[in-house]
């Protein structure tokens, strides 16, 4: 459950990085309170996957799992181009999680 619990964090977090964009400066209400319900979201979820996750392994996912879904959404949504070199780092990424997810204990 821990683990599951760690995944929407992270993708909690994902949208509180893109919402950022859409706040403009947090000049527009309604995308700035979603910004900021999704970071608490986000860091609370954080906190309770640690109870049971290591700090590291639990600190490393969900900020990789940022990384990676902000990297394919401002692709995505923001048209914000990457490089081949630069999808090939968000793999690399995507696979250090796996590998944690892999050889975590828990």
């Amino acid at each position: 459950m821990s683990w599951f619990i760690l995944i929407i964090a992270g993708l909690f977090e994902v949208g509180w990085a893109i919402g950022l964009k859409y706040t403009e400066g947090f000049s527009r209400p309604v995308p700035s309170v979603l910004t900021l319900v999704s970071m608490v979201v986000s860091v609370v979820l954080l906190g309770v996957a640690m109870r049971t996750l290591p700090v590291g392994t639990s600190y490393a996912v969900w900020t990789g799992i940022g990384i990676v879904g902000t990297a394919i959404l401002g692709a995505v949504l923001l048209k914000e181009g990457l490089s081949v070199g630069q999808w090939l780092c968000v793999a690399l990424i995507l696979g250090g999680i796996a590998g944690l997810k892999m050889l975590s204990p828990h």
